[in-house]
């Protein structure tokens, strides 16, 4: 099979076109400032209102923000009738609990990667959004770019020929220090959740679910997992295929990633969770590449909030490019990674 003469052309709409939502974000760390502002540059989303544990973090935040209201309580944030959707950007020890309280006040909810901690979480949550007909979705910023819609047609329509290696890691360098939420087990830290759930999601993107789970890893000294280095395969669509994925709190990596066909390969650079040129090479070394994205680094964010209004507003429950069924076996496949490394 010969190279395509182009790539496909992102089908992934500008964010700009999405309905605006009334937004309340639930939550004012890094990852919630990041949000709000890729929805302030890009989109026509607004951020109302906030909420934090107290009242003086969330009137700082929505004053950073330029946010309309300030709550010092997440129940009051969910409460606010002219909330339309909430995006849960706590820890990952808080995302269920959060999801659930906006799920109850029937608001649509974007639940930041990792969805929860345990599989078990993340099926309540799923289970209460289903029963109470509410939009939920993993922010999984990735999903949702321009990249990740050119390279799903490429799978889609076979040009990497039969699947062999999907490669990608995930590791900063993060100084030890137990209070630190990455270190803190309280806070359900560990390099999987909050760093290993990238290249994971990209084998699962790539792949699908694996059959078997090979992992080896150490822990860092409060317990939470420090390094991993995952073996996936028995992929049921890819039956040849392995996916090698490492990530870890101790080391900045390459944070590269890449998926190899029979006929060609994929290439994303680092790091390959934000917005990137895509590279398809063939197996004669002709090789084709994406423009530039036009929105930089974190504010790609922009493009989950841009498909979750959309969502929002036609009705649906899920999104069809990362379904909740899936969100559900990356969390199993997490407890899974953990208990091996754990027994080992």
């Amino acid at each position: 099979m010969s190279l395509p003469s182009a790539l496909p052309s992102s089908r992934v709409p500008d964010p700009r076109d999405a309905p605006p939502l009334r937004w309340g974000i639930l939550a004012t760390g890094g990852i919630a400032r990041a949000f709000a502002e890729a929805l302030r540059l890009h989109t026509r989303q607004v951020v109302l209102a906030c909420g934090s544990r107290t009242q003086d973090a969330a009137d700082r935040f929505a004053a950073a923000v330029g946010a309309e209201r300030a709550y010092g309580s997440y129940e009051a944030l969910v409460a606010d009738p002219d909330v339309d959707a909430i995006y849960v950007a706590s820890p990952h020890s808080h995302h269920a609990e959060h999801a659930l309280l906006a799920i109850a006040a029937g608001k649509p909810v974007l639940v930041e990667k990792s969805f929860t901690r345990t599989a078990a979480e993340a099926h309540a949550v799923v289970d209460a959004a289903r029963a109470a007909g509410v939009l939920a979705m993993e922010a999984m910023w990735t999903r949702f770019q321009p990249g990740a819609d050119i390279i799903r047609q490429l799978l889609a329509d076979g040009v990497l020929g039969e699947l062999e290696t999907v490669i990608a890691d995930h590791g900063q360098a993060f100084a030890f220090d137990p209070t630190h939420r990455l270190y803190a087990p309280e806070l359900a830290g560990g390099a999987l959740l909050d760093l290993g759930i990238y290249p994971l999601s990209f084998a699962f993107f790539a792949l699908g679910r694996p059959g078997r789970v090979t992992t080896v890893g150490s822990l860092a000294p409060t317990g939470v997992d420090r390094q991993l280095s995952l073996i996936l395969d028995g992929f049921a669509a890819a039956p040849n295929a392995q996916a090698l994925l490492n990530t870890t709190l101790a080391a900045k990596t390459p944070t590269t990633a890449s998926i190899s066909g029979s006929e060609a390969r994929v290439e994303l650079p680092g790091p390959f969770y934000i917005p990137q040129p895509v590279t398809l090479i063939g197996r004669d070394g002709v090789q084709l590449t994406s423009a530039q994205p036009t929105i930089p680094a974190h504010q790609g964010l922009c493009y989950q909030a841009a498909h979750c209004a959309t969502l929002a507003k036609e009705g649906r429950l899920e999104s069809p490019l990362l379904p909740l069924d899936e969100t559900l076996a990356i969390m199993e496949t997490m407890d899974l990674i953990r208990t091996q490394l754990h027994a080992s």
